[in-house]
């Protein structure tokens, strides 16, 4: 029987074993395909508070609207997986939009958007041995790095103690890191070249094996020598663009060829584009990421 959003309530209280029996019956893949690359669809924001997209602080407040661009995004050709908590996750896979999709779940979450506490970036979500037991592919930690917080060193050894799980259970290890500073009360990630070369050193360096390790970052200025800081694979993060998005795809594809790019990690640029067409949005970015032929 097809399960849809209305269904999900009246599962979870009548049979809430059925997530598990899900997970342990899902038909999996390969981590990448022949190209090497991945499309990853993001949905991981809600969790840290951060609801809003291109100026709409509530853009992502209604769940059931959000699992329906969910479900569009990752059923489009050249979609490879979804990033998510295991609130988005779980409905997902009863909706059966996981099935033979890369799914990477998100660790930490603890640093809530506007929090005096943003920079102690506790792992709230899975944990490593939760990752392997679910059969998912890997988990994502946002590492953000601020030398005047001293919440920035809790973060650091909880992200190294997440890579060395992840490598021991052979799970990705994506490493989302930013060097940081408070300016006026909030959080701001510094996205020049330097500091982001800086934060890639930093992550690259976390955990006993970087065997592993995959790096999602940011579009900067002067991307070919902010690659140069890494031989590990690479995926770049879509973030909330607030310009054009035809400029935003020129920037992407630009990104893509550079050998250590292997993909895009998308949240809001596809689920809310400036349009509302989430399916054309999706096929832009899969056929930068993976040619026309997907």
């Amino acid at each position: 029987m097809t399960v849809t959003v209305a269904d999900l309530t009246q599962i979870r209280v009548r049979e809430p074993q059925r997530i598990d029996k899900s997970w342990a019956a899902r038909a999996r893949r390969d981590l990448v395909g022949r190209d090497g690359r991945l499309l990853v669809v993001a949905a991981d924001h809600p969790a840290r508070g951060a609801l809003g997209v291109r100026g709409d602080g509530s853009a992502m407040a209604s769940r059931s609207d959000l699992l329906e661009r969910l479900v569009t995004a990752v059923s489009r050709p050249g979609v490879d997986g979804v990033l998510g908590t295991p609130d988005i996750l779980d409905d997902l896979l009863l909706l059966g939009a996981l099935e033979g999709k890369v799914v990477i779940g998100s660790m930490n979450r603890g640093g809530l958007q506007g929090a005096t506490f943003e920079l102690d970036d506790r792992f709230t979500a899975y944990r490593a041995r939760d990752l392997a037991a679910s059969g998912l592919d890997g988990g994502k930690m946002l590492t953000r790095i601020a030398l005047d917080d001293p919440g920035t060193a809790g973060t650091l050894e909880a992200s190294a103690r997440a890579v060395t799980e992840l490598a021991a259970a052979g799970l990705m290890a994506m490493v989302e890191p930013f060097l940081s500073r408070w300016v006026d009360g909030r959080v701001v990630n510094l996205l020049d070249a330097d500091s982001t070369i800086r934060s890639i050193h930093i992550a690259s360096g976390l955990g006993a094996s970087s065997a592993h390790t995959w790096l999602k970052l940011p579009v900067v200025e002067d991307l070919p020598r902010v690659m140069d800081a890494t031989t590990l694979p690479t995926l770049l993060l879509g973030g909330d663009p607030q310009g054009h998005p035809d400029d935003t795809y020129a920037s992407w594809g630009a990104a893509l060829e550079l050998p250590q790019v292997r993909g895009l990690v998308v949240g809001r640029a596809l689920l809310y584009p400036p349009d509302g067409d989430v399916a054309s949005a999706v096929d832009v970015a899969a056929g930068l990421v993976h040619g026309s032929a997907s």
